[in-house]
């Protein structure tokens, strides 16, 4: 659910302010912030359904769900849809959007294992979720459990390279943990990522029996630029901070 902000300090939060990833804390103002906005609504979720394609008929797990915006669109491609999120207050969100009917579950990564059986699910989407994770390994060990033989794993993260340009006295190749200050709505809020490095993600990946299909670095959706032409106004803007994957499991 996190994203990548224009202007990012890394700096301590005091004693007393917003904690770290505390999606409940402001669940209501980060879905009104990104349900149209340019990193979400015309960026990382149109580039994910075009990396997942024909979804018609798949089972389609969503990590990290937040207010279900992308389970309401592969919901309406034909995708068997469910989601999870640590956040109660995101889950009753996209309870509101799918339905009360829907497949909704709080769980994450990182934590107790995912509450699927070994190969639930055809697709598994992990959008913004594993910056927020120091280790990998375990949470990439259940992704694929519960993944089909020959399923997918389409995720998107923090760009490496962005953490080094925005830090130009930091080390790349160590991973590193950093934080960032926002405003979703007009309420404050702080997410801690981690950077790693290219090389650490692809290593991650194979090693949990993945194999990269697709490395990509899309341009923002039709329409963005007409709608945000002062963010994009820089060629460079167009990358917008993120990496995707397509992963095949092995």
């Amino acid at each position: 659910m996190g994203r990548m902000s224009p202007a990012i300090e890394n700096s301590a939060v005091p004693a007393g302010q917003a904690v770290a990833n505390d999606y409940d804390g402001f669940a209501e103002a980060y879905a009104a912030e990104t349900e149209a906005n340019l990193i979400n609504g015309y960026y990382t979720r149109p580039a994910i359904l075009d990396l997942a394609g024909d979804v018609a008929g798949r089972r389609i797990l969503d990590v990290g769900c937040g207010a279900g915006p992308l389970l309401a669109a592969l919901r309406e491609k034909g995708a068997i849809v469910t989601g999870v999120d640590p956040s109660v207050k995101m889950l009753d969100l996209a309870r509101q959007r799918l339905g009360e009917g829907a497949a909704l579950h709080q769980a994450g990564l990182g934590g107790a294992p995912l509450p699927f059986p070994d190969g639930a699910f055809d697709d598994a989407i992990v959008c913004l979720v594993l910056h927020y994770l120091e280790d990998w390994k375990a949470p990439l060990a259940d992704l694929r459990r519960v993944l089909a033989p020959g399923g997918r794993l389409i995720v998107a993260v923090n760009h490496p390279l962005v953490y080094k340009l925005l830090y130009p006295d930091a080390g790349y190749f160590a991973i590193r943990e950093y934080s960032e200050d926002y405003t979703f709505s007009g309420q404050s809020a702080v997410l801690t990522y981690w950077h790693r490095p290219l090389h650490a993600m692809t290593d991650a990946f194979t090693a949990a029996g993945f194999r990269i299909a697709v490395i990509s670095e899309p341009r923002p959706a039709p329409g963005a630029h007409e709608l945000f032409p002062d963010l994009l106004k820089e060629a460079d803007s167009t990358m917008l901070c993120f990496l995707f994957f397509v992963l095949e499991a092995v």
